[in-house]
């Protein structure tokens, strides 16, 4: 998945994106307020050698110091130093906590040491960060002198005692004090604003890892071209996903909405793709319910009568047919009816508006699967070839049931749909390979459902003026009328 992708993908699971924000940005604001405020003071020490003022005892005394330093850092953590500022402060802690809250910091390339305290009290950490430098000042200092030899007299230097007491090694090194610790006047810890940013950041990448593993895990398609780039067959249309569809299937109730548009263009791609070779007989089938094949039928069939192409609607699901109740036929007599000879072709056929001639599946049988493989069905079906121009029949899902592979051996093509973001590649392979393991022809792919573009909406196109052209000369219209059309609201399509 590239960049383009991933951002679109982001977009599209908006939702995980959001909930994701809302519990890292939740909870960077409840460890915040649930943290103690800790403050930090931090005093400074410069680490100098006791040298003459010769320049090159001074060169060798600022290499000393600096190769000393960090040596230095080490001891300000150790129980020499921290117990006893403890006991000099009566602390309420033990040596071992307060050291864990001591930080000795070396700046590069200098003789500098900044000690630094936290606590929860602005004053307490001043006064122990000044306890701690004052205390490692005396500690090195008296590492760094020199131990006197012990002669075996039991004087310290050998030579006999007044001379010993009037000369004491002394150290080479001295730490003085640079920057005393001050109290602060704001907490170190907790930092909101750092808080919520490193919870925007978790929270944004929270939600795309999720997103990136749904979209790996997820095999259905998203887009046509998806689709197209997954399986080797023509997308002839791509219907939008319109919510009052349940309640409106027929779009020749609204024929300038986009989904009315979307059929036509299927009509005009199905016509244009077959030209050598046009199929008569076309089965509309889909991999599993609920994918839209029965809308795809019924209005493949009604595009197909307002161009004045002579068609006919079958109703091939037997299971659970819905063809006859989207118009408000009699569904008792049709398909079944004329299959057990109990009628004729013409006896059964039902009209509708725009000259659509419909076969209703009729009483529900106890074997589909026998009767729409039949050699009685590819009678009929011949039979209404021969008295329409394009015979369009509505069959069962592919993949539960097996009543479709018979009867789709009996057409001259078909059509499968897919719908967006449900159908996944498993199902449309198998359904494709199904059709082409029994003979028929695949003439393309349906993409049922789709989303519409961002700021696309299903209204009405107008006359035309979405294309520059100027709409046809108003005439007037009394009061009434214009305050008639002021209170109608636009028509939705799908």
């Amino acid at each position: 998945m590239d960049l383009q992708g991933f951002l679109k993908a982001l977009a599209r699971r908006w939702l995980t994106v959001m909930v994701c924000l809302v519990l890292a940005v939740g909870a960077a604001l409840a460890v915040t307020s649930m943290s103690t405020p800790e403050y930090e003071a931090r005093a400074q020490l410069f680490v100098a050698t006791r040298t003459s003022e010769n320049t090159v005892d001074l060169h060798q005394g600022q290499t000393f110091s600096q190769a000393r330093v960090h040596s230095y850092a080490q001891i300000v953590k150790t129980r020499q130093v921290v117990a006893p500022v403890v006991k000099q402060l009566r602390l309420r802690t033990t040596p071992e906590e307060l050291a864990s809250r001591i930080a000795a910091v070396v700046p590069p390339k200098t003789v500098l040491i900044d000690i630094t305290v936290r606590d929860t009290s602005p004053r307490s950490a001043a006064r122990i960060a000044n306890a701690v430098a004052e205390r490692f000042s005396s500690v090195v200092e008296q590492l760094e002198t020199p131990k006197r030899p012990v002669s075996p007299t039991g004087s310290e230097n050998g030579e006999g005692g007044e001379d010993a007491a009037s000369v004491s090694p002394a150290s080479p090194v001295s730490l003085g004090l640079t920057q005393e610790a001050v109290t602060p006047t704001s907490p170190a810890s907790p930092r909101p604003l750092l808080n919520l940013a490193v919870g925007v950041v978790g929270g944004l990448l929270l939600a795309a890892g999720l997103v990136a593993l749904r979209e790996t895990l997820d095999t259905t398609f998203k887009t046509s071209e998806a689709l197209g780039a997954f399986i080797a067959l023509p997308s002839l249309g791509t219907i939008p996903y319109d919510k009052s569809a349940p309640s409106r299937p027929l779009v020749s109730a609204d024929g300038h909405s986009k989904r009315a548009e979307a059929f036509r263009k299927l009509r005009t791609n199905l016509q244009f793709s077959q030209v050598d070779d046009p199929p008569r007989i076309i089965v509309v089938a889909s991999s599993v319910p609920g994918e839209g094949k029965t809308n795809t039928a019924i209005n493949l069939a009604l595009s197909l009568a307002e161009a004045g192409v002579s068609t006919c609607l079958v109703d091939g699901d037997l299971r659970r047919p819905c063809v006859a109740p989207t118009f408000g036929l009699v569904q008792d007599a049709g398909l079944t009816t004329v299959l057990i000879g109990q009628a004729r072709v013409e006896d059964v056929m039902q009209q509708v508006a725009g000259g659509l001639s419909v076969l209703a599946s009729g009483a529900v049988p106890p074997n589909p699967a026998e009767l729409l493989a039949s050699a009685r069905m590819g009678e009929v079906l011949h039979e209404l070839a021969d008295l329409y121009e394009v015979v369009i029949v509505d069959t069962a899902p592919l993949l539960p049931v097996a009543d479709t592979m018979g009867l789709a051996s009996l057409s001259q093509g078909a059509l499968l749909v897919v719908r967006a973001a449900k159908t996944n590649r498993d199902q449309v392979r198998t359904a494709t390979e199904s059709l082409e393991r029994v003979g028929v022809r695949v003439l393309g792919t349906v993409f049922s459902m789709a989303p519409l573009p961002k700021g696309g909406r299903c209204g009405r196109y107008g006359a035309y003026g979405q294309y520059g052209e100027l709409p046809a000369p108003r005439t007037s219209a009394t009061r009434e009328e214009e305050a008639a059309s002021a209170a109608t609201p636009p028509t939705d399509g799908g």
